[in-house]
């Protein structure tokens, strides 16, 4: 046995045991090995071959020992079956066919050097082709129907065996009974019954065998017709050995995806009835928006934010009115702003890296001349010489060059007035500060952008901002910013803040944040694996103890009460009820006969003793219940002590489940490292459920928002990146051909086929499923005979009931808020005929009520004791003014 033989055997480099000629055991390492075989002894026998080892000892530098076999040990669990059996299932694989060689895996060959070149004779195709071999072998080898002469000697021809005869004494009888029935017959055989020419007489038999055939008979036979059995059909390939790649499933033209919906009013080329509720999101800033609210969601707690939906985020977005004033809106960029530069309290320090601002821009600015410098006046002309003439002409030429130059160079358009409006306004003073109200977070913002519009990859995306900010033809002033940020375009606020929220991942509180959540996953993992060692032995102890109580289970079972006894105890139950105490008899409740008065008598007190007789019964009944449990064997205290354990066992169980389930979520809250997707499609889209991981499933359970019960509540899909698209989608001419030839079809039509009339092409669409229904239809569509919708469903199916329950709750929020916002619109209505329409010219439309409106920063409140815009309140002294006397 393998096992055996390496458990006897030691290496050098390993810890070992060894024991000396004292009987003292020491602790070592095998420095060297000396194998040694048999010796013949004089007797002939050999002797059993062994080892010598050669061994350092643990804190004895200077000495070494040898020892054989018999005195080198090694502790138990660093050698066992499991361990022998793991590293096989870790080194060598094997391929799914019967005869497969076993093969050591890539990695672990290329560490060792080891030829990984399977031999001819292993492999599958010579392996096939011998089995037919040998299958054809066996089919020459059955009796043929039609190759026999007339005394059954060829009973087989094939091309590798010899034809069997007759024995020559039988020929020979049968050739002198053939002589003696027809006596005057010349009868003229040939010596070869298949040829029709004598080819002369046959040479003598050498030896006394009468199977051997002569030299020249072998050569003279012609090779005998072989009746081959017709070629049967080749078998059909064997069935794919699911799962494979998505896109070499056979297309389905039964069932189609369930149609996405967007967010966003510019929806991908082809698409129907896309159901957008929102007119004002482009389709590049959905994945913008749905990254930022992620990041504020998951990283809360640096914030200092209260978790908030994602529809109450994309309304507070939308308010383009600076008379109603967002606390979401407002508080989310001064909770950002925050981190980028600490406060005076705290040194007030960049914590960021910025592009540095150039020195002279506003320099530049200021000292540029506005009007054009007079022309110097000419100077009297002396006596022209050949080198005056010269410098002349070389003048004039280089004016007419740089006049030139000048008008091929295109005049600089202001694009936004920042500089100016910065001039004497340092923001990082500011947010060191924290002068966030009255404008001062936008100030602060447009700064920012400023700054980092040095950066070439953001220059364009910043100047945009600043155009819509400072536009150039407006005195830039701290109303105007105000102005411009409450009516400021849902897709440049979307820009601004995603800018903000992703500088703020350079920060260290970022860092230390993932290094915290790191270490507290590897302790929740540990504690994990202790609940699941604890529940394992739990099961294999309740399974002891249940083998127990099957054993004592014959002997405690208590008898069963006799059925006749239960059917007389009814029946008597029912006689008496019925003579005493039943409202249906008519003899004893109804006669009108003149003798009521009579009969009332008699059945004076009648009742009372029906009761009495009643009583009697069961007390009876109860004496003779009391005498069989007596009688009946009484449960052994081993037996109820068995049935004790198990039910603790199985209480222990359930507590360790509960509190695995436990620790799985805290893992899953804990995982805020990158967002983790569902899975990918056949078509390479991208599923996200963003509550997978990284934050609760319905938020903070203190926010002001958590009794909607939901965070985000949608499925969202995202179209293939480029690479995965050129590789799996839109494949080259050849490609297509290919996979047209195989399915009738390419690619893209099979996408267009199945995904029906709502699609997205690239990373940068985004679609969304909202409704439980969808979910259910979103299975059925995948296939799980495919590598990347196998790993969708099963993460799919682990989610349901939560993806389900979100997607409800978020029906249900939205649908009491519209509820709440048009009965107060119909109060104001029914308020607004009762007042007077006297000054009709200054009644206008009420503010719509806004669902975003309801969110309160609670977390900075109980932390900080007030909101991020507004500034600390002053501190109170701790103790009174002491008075003196």
């Amino acid at each position: 046995m393998i096992y055996d033989e390496f458990r006897a055997d030691y290496y050098p480099g390993e810890s070992v045991t060894i024991q000396l000629m004292t009987g003292e055991r020491l602790t070592g390492i095998v420095r060297d090995k000396a194998r040694l075989g048999s010796k013949v002894l004089p007797d002939g026998t050999l002797t059993q071959p062994y080892s010598r080892y050669s061994t350092s000892i643990d804190g004895r530098p200077d000495e070494e020992a040898v020892v054989d076999s018999e005195h080198i040990f090694r502790d138990r669990k660093i050698f066992t079956k499991s361990v022998l059996r793991s590293f096989i299932k870790k080194t060598v694989t094997r391929e799914a066919w019967n005869g497969a060689p076993w093969l050591v895996k890539h990695d672990v060959a290329a560490q060792y050097h080891i030829d990984t070149r399977v031999p001819p004779h292993l492999r599958y195709d010579n392996k096939l082709l011998e089995r037919k071999q040998q299958q054809a072998q066996k089919r020459a080898l059955q009796p043929m129907n039609g190759l026999h002469d007339m005394n059954g000697a060829f009973h087989n021809v094939g091309p590798a065996r010899l034809p069997e005869l007759k024995p020559a004494p039988k020929n020979h009888k049968l050739h002198r009974v053939q002589h003696d029935h027809h006596p005057g017959v010349q009868v003229r055989r040939s010596p070869n019954m298949f040829l029709d020419q004598d080819h002369g007489p046959l040479p003598s038999v050498p030896g006394d065998n009468p199977f051997h055939f002569p030299v020249p008979f072998r050569q003279s036979v012609p090779a005998p017709v072989a009746f081959t059995q017709p070629e049967p059909p080749p078998p059909p390939p064997p069935p794919p050995k699911y799962p494979i790649e998505d896109l070499q499933l056979p297309p389905r033209d039964d069932y189609v995806r369930p149609p996405l919906k967007f967010i966003c009013y510019d929806p991908p080329e082809g698409v129907v009835d896309s159901g957008v509720p929102d007119e004002k999101i482009q389709m590049k800033s959905v994945g913008p928006l749905l990254e930022t609210w992620d990041t504020l969601n998951v990283y809360c707690e640096i914030f200092k934010l209260d978790s908030f939906t994602f529809d109450d985020f994309v309304q507070a977005l939308g308010i383009a009115n600076t008379d109603t004033p967002c606390e979401l809106f407002t508080e989310i960029h001064c909770a950002v702003l925050k981190q980028i530069v600490s406060s005076e309290a705290d040194g007030g320090k960049l914590l960021v890296n910025l592009p540095e601002l150039d020195d002279d821009e506003v320099d530049e600015d200021e000292s540029m001349p506005s009007t054009p410098e007079p022309e110097p006046e000419p100077k009297p002309a002396g006596r022209a010489t050949r080198s005056s003439l010269a410098k002349l002409e070389a003048e004039r030429l280089r004016a007419e060059a740089e006049a030139a130059e000048r008008k091929r160079t295109p005049e600089v358009t202001v694009k936004h007035r920042a500089p100016e409006l910065l001039v004497d306004f340092n923001w990082i003073d500011e947010l060191k500060k924290r002068n966030f109200q009255d404008g001062g977070w936008e100030m602060i913002m447009v700064g920012l952008l400023h700054q980092l519009s040095k950066n070439p990859r953001q220059t364009l995306v910043c100047e945009e901002l600043l155009a819509a900010l400072v536009p150039p033809d407006e005195e830039p002033s701290l109303e105007l910013i105000r102005d411009q940020y409450s009516t400021l375009d849902v897709n440049l606020r979307i820009s601004a803040l995603q800018i903000i929220c992703m500088l703020t991942m350079e920060t260290k509180a970022f860092r230390g944040y993932m290094e915290d959540c790191a270490e507290v996953m590897t302790r929740y993992r540990k504690e994990k694996i202790d609940l699941q060692r604890e529940r394992r032995q739990a099961m294999e102890d309740l399974k002891v103890l249940n083998d127990q109580r099957k054993i004592l289970l014959p002997e405690n079972t208590l008898p069963s009460p006799p059925i006749g006894a239960e059917v007389s105890k009814t029946n008597g139950d029912v006689k008496a009820t019925k003579s005493y105490d039943s409202p249906d008899d008519r003899s004893e409740d109804g006669n009108e006969s003149d003798d009521d008065g009579r009969a009332r008598r008699s059945l004076r007190r009648g009742g009372d003793r029906a009761v009495e007789r009643q009583r009697k019964r069961e007390e009876k009944e109860r004496r003779k219940e009391a005498e069989l449990a007596a009688k009946a064997p009484k449960q052994s205290k081993q037996f109820l002590k068995v049935l004790k354990d198990i039910q603790r066992k199985e209480d222990q169980i359930k507590e360790c489940e509960d509190k695995i389930s436990v620790i799985d979520n805290d893992l899953r809250e804990a995982d805020c490292g990158r967002t983790r997707i569902l899975g990918k499609d056949r078509f390479w889209n991208r599923y996200y459920w963003f509550e997978r991981n990284g934050m609760p499933y319905g938020g903070l359970p203190n926010s002001s928002t958590a009794h909607a019960g939901y965070a985000n509540g949608c499925i969202w899909v995202q179209g293939p990146d480029d690479m995965e698209r050129e590789g799996y989608i839109d494949l080259p001419t050849q490609y297509q051909d290919e996979y047209k030839a195989k399915f009738k079809m390419t690619v893209p039509q099979r996408k267009k086929m199945e995904e029906g009339r709502t699609s997205v092409f690239s990373a940068r669409q985004w679609g969304y499923y909202s409704e439980p229904s969808q979910v259910d239809s979103l299975l059925n569509w995948l296939d799980p005979r495919g590598f990347n919708e196998l790993k969708l469903r099963k993460e799919l199916l682990l989610y349901k009931d939560k993806i389900v329950a979100n997607m409800e709750n978020r029906v249900q929020y939205l649908a009491s808020q519209d509820e709440t916002s048009n009965e107060k619109e119909q109060g104001k209505k029914e308020e607004a005929k009762r007042m007077s329409t006297r000054t009709k010219a200054q009644a206008g439309p009420e503010p719509t009520h806004f669902r975003c409106l309801d969110w309160t920063n609670t977390m900075a409140i109980d932390e900080l004791g007030h909101l991020h815009y507004q500034p600390p309140p002053p501190k109170t002294r701790k103790g009174g003014r002491k008075s003196r006397g």
